[in-house]
């Protein structure tokens, strides 16, 4: 018995390792945007690019910038789409 649940922990330790890849491109549940940012940030100062939880009611960029400081941007926006795609495309 205690080889089967020894097992059946292993194989959930493998399947939820084996998952959280696919999580990382996204930010925890925890960050979705309520309030959003409507003026443009300098591509100078972003320092990274997350989109927001796939379980969040609206959809958005988190900016990240080199002061520290986190904005949340509408996922429509053009200039924070590109900024995504940029960074995207520099992995």
């Amino acid at each position: 018995m205690k080889a089967t649940v020894g097992l059946l922990l292993l194989l959930l330790t493998v399947y939820c390792c084996a998952a959280a890849p696919e999580a990382l491109d996204e930010t925890a549940p925890g960050e979705c945007c309520f309030h959003f940012f409507t003026e443009r940030i300098p591509v100078k100062n972003i320092v990274s690019v997350t989109k927001t939880h796939s379980s969040c009611l609206e959809k958005a960029f988190v900016i990240h910038t080199a002061k520290g400081r986190r904005f949340c941007v509408g996922h429509s926006v053009t200039w924070a789409q590109d900024a995504f795609n940029k960074e995207q495309s520099s992995d």
